[in-house]
């Protein structure tokens, strides 16, 4: 093993933690405007999407923090290859593995929360049409 393999995940995991960031990002300007919308006029609607919203920011924290140890055991992976250890390297290059597996399994999981909140409220909207024939 040399300071390839652990280098080349960099790329990688530097643009997996901007995508996690952009979906915190875009989670958490979808917060603060449903909470002027709620504070402006009450909804039931608004009050209800709270527990998946905080699961969804946990789920992203988390993906962040798993993606985030991975990188820097990936980094000290290097460090520890600079210096000729070999063995201790390839553990920490594994666990660096096993880390970015575990954020993107999350990954999974916050993007299916996030796909069968959306199905919900696209199927609110087809509730309220009255022009909606179809039954999907």
């Amino acid at each position: 093993m040399d300071l390839t393999a652990p280098a080349v995940l960099f790329p990688a995991i530097s643009l997996l933690l901007l995508a996690y960031t952009n979906r915190f990002l875009a989670l958490a300007t979808l917060i603060r405007s449903l909470h002027d919308r709620h504070i402006a006029n009450p909804d039931e609607l608004i009050i209800a999407q709270i527990s998946n919203l905080r699961l969804r920011v946990i789920l992203i924290r988390n993906m962040q923090v798993f993606g985030v140890m991975s990188l820097l055991l990936c980094t000290i992976c290097m460090l520890v290859l600079f210096f000729d250890q070999v063995l201790i390297a390839k553990l920490m290059f594994g666990v660096s593995l096993l880390l970015m597996v575990v954020s993107l399994a999350i990954s999974i999981y916050e993007i299916q929360i996030s796909v069968d909140a959306l199905n919900l409220q696209l199927r609110s909207l087809e509730d309220c049409d009255p022009d909606n024939k179809s039954s999907t």
